[in-house]
This record gives structure tokens, sequence and C-alpha cells, in this order.
């Protein structure tokens, strides 16, 4: 574990590389922003399903939840926004630990079921306490303070994607170091083979009660931070889409891999940018072609270039 814990040199140069982007890409600020916040939910949600087995359809509920809470304190308590996000994390993991009790119990089917249960529930619930949230006309009139009290949020969105990054960051090297550990080694064992986890004395429930709860709170660390550099929330965080999509960043990068989250989110933000403007109406269906020759045609045989620094692991479990 402690061999596969260790940074490569590769990795210290690709986040010096993350982090200058938005200096050096000054013009393309807002969608660097955009990815980071997508990276950061495919992160948490590959916590739960490349890690641990545990497939959700409503992980969009911690990313609104988050993003409403720390709009929330920002319009009505005060502006700035590393408390902000601290609330919404919070809320996200409060959120999380109530519903860990709803994965507890049967098959994966049932899991998606109830998953996606608990965010249509929230949307409903955002949707008509509307004097709170703002209901379908969306929560506006959030205005952020300036980070570290000196560094305004400006329209060109360097300072919210360094802001972004920065998060990103921090929440990959918490979670490289969570699943590097004896407890990220249980959660594998559960993924691979659960009844063989209970009989070796491994409390299965305790440590899937724990993931997902973790998982929740960093969903709210990036609903948190789409709400604060966007100046709004709305309805759409809870939407089926999100978690449809951020699943769709996860069978593009690989599960089972951090880095899979991120290489997903360039792909797919990347390819929406290009498309959408191409093609508006119909870009939908060229991400859906090529999700369908990623799958016939083999992950590996697309992305040679990160498969050598993966040591040729391409399948779920596969060295960081």
């Amino acid at each position: 574990m402690s061999a596969a814990g260790r940074w490569r040199w590769w990795e210290l140069v690709l986040w010096a590389l993350v982090l200058v982007s938005p200096l050096v890409l000054a013009k393309h600020a807002l969608i660097i922003n955009e990815i980071a916040i997508v990276a950061l939910f495919a992160l948490s949600l590959d916590l739960i399903l490349g890690y641990t087995g545990i497939v959700s359809l409503g992980h969009a509920a911690f990313f609104g939840m988050g993003a409403y809470a720390a709009a929330l304190f920002a319009k009505l308590v005060m502006p700035d926004p590393l408390v902000g996000l601290a609330v919404g994390i919070a809320t996200a993991t409060l959120l999380g630990a109530v519903c860990s009790a709803t994965i507890m119990r049967g098959t994966d089917l049932t899991r998606l079921m109830v998953t996606l249960g608990v965010a249509l529930i929230l949307m409903e619930l955002a949707n008509k306490l509307d004097w709170l949230t703002g209901g379908a006309d969306g929560l506006q009139g959030v205005v952020m303070g300036p980070l570290l009290g000196r560094f305004e949020f400006d329209l060109s969105g360097q300072v919210a994607a360094w802001y972004s990054i920065s998060a990103l960051l921090l929440l990959f090297v918490l979670a490289r170091h969570l699943v590097h550990s004896p407890f990220g080694a249980t959660l594998k064992a559960i993924r691979d083979n659960r009844l063989r986890a209970m009989a070796i004395g491994i409390p299965v429930t305790r440590k899937l009660a724990i993931i997902y709860t973790v998982a929740a709170g960093g969903a709210g660390a990036a609903g948190a931070l789409l709400a604060q550099t966007s100046g709004f929330a709305s309805l759409d965080v809870f939407e089926f889409h999100r978690s449809a999509d951020v699943m769709l960043v996860l069978v593009i990068g690989g599960v089972g891999w951090l880095y899979g989250g991120i290489v997903g989110a360039v792909v797919f933000k990347l390819m929406q940018d290009a498309l959408s403007s191409i093609t508006p109406q119909y870009w939908t269906f060229w991400i859906g072609m090529f999700l369908v020759v990623l799958v016939l045609v083999g992950r590996e045989k697309l992305v040679r270039p990160w498969t050598w620094f993966r040591g040729g692991k391409s399948n779920a479990g596969g060295q960081q």
C-alpha cells in the first residue's frame, strides 16, 4: 500500500500544469473551472462505484444539497467562500450519513431505485419550498465575497478556476490517502466479494456507511463550488442528467482509478463544448456514438497515452 500510495514524478508535473492552466489558458478559464468541478464530482462517485462497488443513480442529491446549502449560506448568512464551502460539504455529508442506511439492503437494482428516488424527492422539495430556494426560477442574487479576503471573483473566471482546482487537489489528496490505507483495502475486499469480506470479520455495514458518507461530502463540495462560482443555484442541480453525466465521465475515464474521473471530465467537457458549438441540437448523439465506440473497441486501445502511466492497467482497481 505504501508503494502504491507513493507520488510519481509525472503526477507532480501533471498537477503543476493543472495549477498554472488558468494563467496560461486565461481565455478558457471558465471551462477549466467547469472541468475541475465535474472532476471532483466524478471523484466522489468513484469512491463508491469503483472502489466499493455501490452503483448509484442519485449522486446528484448530494451535489444539489451542497449547491443550495452554499448558495443559501452566502445569501442569508455571510458571503465568505471558504466558510460557505465548508457548510456545503457538512450539509451534504450529513445527508449522506442519513441516506447511507438505504444502501445496506437489497440488490444493485434496489439501490439504483432508492438513490434515484432520494434525488427526485429533494428536487421536488426544492421546487415546493420556493420561498426559500426560489423554486423553478432558481436561487438568484447570490454574491460571493473575495476569496481569502483578497481575490475577487472576476468575469474571466481565473479566480474561480484556481479556487475549484485547489479544492479538487485537496480532496484528491485526501481520497488518495483513503484508498491506499487499510480502510481502502477493506473497501476493495467488499467490492470483490462481500460475503467473503463478512466471513473474515470485516464490518461491511459500517464500512459502507462511512465511504458513502465521505463520497456524499465530496459531491457536496462539487455542488458548492458550482453555486459559488456561478452565483446561482437551480433545480437543475438535482436533475437526473447530473447523475447520468457523471456516470458517463467515469465510463470514459475508467473506474477504480482516481485519475479516471479527471481524465473523463476533461474529455467529456471538451467534447460537449466543441460538439455543442458545431451542432447545438445533436451534440448528445455524437457523445453517444463516442461511448459506443469506446465500449466496442475498448478503452485501452483508445487511450494508450495514459495507460502507460498506469502500468498498462486500464481495468477497475488499477494502480494510481
